[in-house]
C-alpha cells in the first residue's frame, strides 16, 4: 500500500481539497486498493471539523466526495506515509522541524512540484482571499502529475 498524506496550516481548506481530488483520480484509475490518501494540519485550530463549506462547495461543483474531518499531523504520520505533500514553503519549514529523526528524507515534497512548468511554488490559502476555485485549478494539476509519478516509481 503506498500512503500519501497532503499537508496544509488548518487541514480545512486546501490538504483536504488536495485529498478529496487526488483519491478521486487514484478511484478513477481502479488503484483505491494500492493507494491510501489522507491529509492532516500543522495547527490543531480545527480539529475535528469538516472542511471548510467554501471548500466543500468547490468540490461538490466538481462531483468530488469528501467527507473527512480535520486533524493535526502526529510525529508519527511521519513514519508511516510514502509522500508527505506541503501546501506551501511555510508548510514544508514547519515539517522539517517536526521530523527530527530523519524520516522525512526522500518522501517530503512541495505539492506544486508536480504541476507542470510555469506553475507557481505554493498553493495559496484561500480562507481569507476566497480564491477556491483557483486552488481547486493548481491541486487537479498537481494531483495528476503526483499520481503518474507514483504510477512510473511503483509500476502501476
Amino acid at each position: 500500500m503506498i500512503k500519501v498524506l497532503f499537508i496544509c496550516l488548518g487541514n480545512i481548506c486546501r490538504s483536504p481539497m488536495a485529498e478529496a481530488v487526488f483519491q478521486n483520480l487514484v478511484s478513477e484509475a481502479g488503484l483505491a486498493s494500492q493507494v491510501e490518501v489522507d491529509s492532516a494540519g500543522m495547527a490543531d485550530w480545527h480539529s475535528g471539523e469538516t472542511a471548510d463549506r467554501r471548500t466543500l462547495a468547490v468540490l461538490d461543483k466538481h462531483a468530488i466526495p469528501y467527507d473527512g474531518r480535520s486533524r493535526q499531523v502526529r510525529p508519527a504520520d511521519l513514519q508511516r506515509f510514502d509522500y508527505v505533500l506541503a501546501m506551501d514553503s511555510q508548510n514544508m519549514a514547519d515539517l522539517r522541524r517536526l521530523d527530527r529523526n530523519g524520516a522525512l528524507a526522500g518522501k517530503l515534497f512541495r505539492f506544486l512540484d508536480f504541476a507542470p512548468a510555469g506553475y507557481p511554488q505554493d498553493v495559496p490559502d484561500p480562507y481569507y482571499d476566497g480564491r477556491f476555485e483557483y486552488v481547486y485549478e493548481l491541486v487537479t494539476v498537481a494531483s495528476r502529475g503526483l499520481l503518474d509519478h507514483i504510477r512510473r516509481e511503483h509500476r502501476l
